[in-house]
């Protein structure tokens, strides 16, 4: 039987980073020794206070449907975060959290984006943004950027993509893939640029807000310009800074309306998020935090190692990060020693040849380039840079 399905399905491709770890996995069901850079997953276990608190609330029944936009000591765990950590105001109708920062991210281009809206996308982006996009109808208008300005993009740059479709902005900072980071007068810069553009929407993405090791602190835009606040949508969760990927907690704050037509999204596709996991992240927001620190130190160890490592390499260079646990490394130089078409293949190669599995920049919107994670250990790392080189 053939089947018909939805337009929509044609406009998007699987996760590159999804795909490629079941490439990796596939090898090592078959007895191969692949060591995968590929997953954005940090390789420590969940810190014990919180996987108590789940326990706990198993215990205590706590396994029921909670509100559609979660419960109220998770909002309230939310907005106390917001206030101590980035000194945003918020009310619990500015509140919602998902099942991940990735729901929350759909759930604001379902609710925001409609047939024809642009939204404009630095690359190196996060491989789901334009699609996100795509399913909602909308236009991704990619900004592209490069090494030279720290694949970040400029106010001019901006300012010069801007069109009377423009609807959203998505920032993320640190980054995934290049963990480059905005500083707060480069935010300041970009801010005044969407002054004059009032019916302007920014989402900032700052799911990897506390991996971070930047001579200045993390600064987000709504914090650095006040003035954005009410049209800004300021995305995060627990999975990365406290090692709870699979835990799926993601938030978003900001203006009451725009989460109160989120939640309708929510409310008819997942409802809320689940309820022992959201007991959890409110044990993680509330909680000692040194256990987020403690992983930050390991994430910048590795980076440190890392990135000389790669600059060593034949026909390799990548510049340092400010955060995340992700090298995005230009290998244009080796990709034409080896004769090979792309990053694609490129990809392809090491993982067949040298068993090392990570995503192609091309995924990520910047072709020549390689994502790897160092969400491993340093051993690890140091394994998969050496098959590397002999593979090169």
């Amino acid at each position: 039987m053939t089947f018909r399905f939805a337009s929509r399905v044609s406009q998007v491709k699987p996760s590159a980073t999804i795909a490629m770890a079941a490439k990796a996995g596939e090898l090592k069901a078959a007895g191969k020794d692949v060591i995968s850079l590929s997953m954005g997953e940090p390789d420590f276990d969940t810190p014990a206070h919180i996987r108590k608190a789940a326990a706990e609330a198993i215990e205590a029944g706590q396994t029921r449907y909670t509100p559609v936009d979660g419960t109220p000591e998770l909002k309230q765990a939310v907005i106390s975060k917001f206030q101590r950590d980035n000194e945003l105001s918020y009310e619990p109708n500015q509140i919602l959290a998902s099942t991940g920062a990735k729901q929350s991210l759909y759930n604001l281009m379902q609710a925001l984006i409609g047939e024809g809206d642009e939204v404009l996308i630095p690359a190196p982006y996060w491989v789901s943004y334009p699609d996100m996009a795509r399913l909602a109808g909308g236009a991704p208008v990619i900004l592209n950027t490069s090494a030279k300005n720290n694949y970040l993009v400029t106010p001019s740059q901006l300012q010069a993509s801007i069109t009377d479709q423009t609807r959203l902005l998505i920032l993320n900072s640190p980054s995934n893939p290049s963990g480059r980071a905005y500083t707060r007068e480069q935010l300041a810069a970009i801010g005044e640029v969407l002054l004059e553009y009032p019916k302007i929407v920014i989402c900032t993405d700052d799911i990897y807000e506390h991996i971070w090791w930047a001579d200045e602190p993390f600064s987000t835009l709504a914090q650095v310009v006040p003035a954005l606040q009410d049209r800004t949508l300021v995305v995060n969760g627990v999975s990365k800074a406290y090692a709870m990927t699979g835990w799926r907690i993601g938030y978003t704050a900001g203006p009451a309306e725009i989460i109160k037509e989120m939640k309708k999204i929510q409310g008819q596709s997942t409802s809320n998020p689940s309820s022992v996991s959201q007991a959890a992240a409110v044990a993680a927001l509330n909680g000692d935090q040194a256990c987020v620190g403690e992983m930050c130190k390991a994430f910048k160890e590795r980076h440190d190692w890392l990135v000389p490592a790669l600059n060593e390499l034949p026909g390799v260079s990548c510049e340092p990060g400010e955060g995340a646990f992700y090298a995005f490394a230009d290998f244009s130089g080796a990709i034409e020693k080896l004769g090979l078409s792309d990053d694609i293949e490129l990809a392809e190669h090491l993982l067949e040849k040298a068993l090392v599995a990570s995503v192609p920049g091309t995924a990520f919107g910047t072709a020549g380039h390689l994502r790897l994670s160092f969400a491993c250990g340093l051993d690890t790392l140091k394994t998969a840079v050496e098959r590397i080189g002999n593979s090169l």
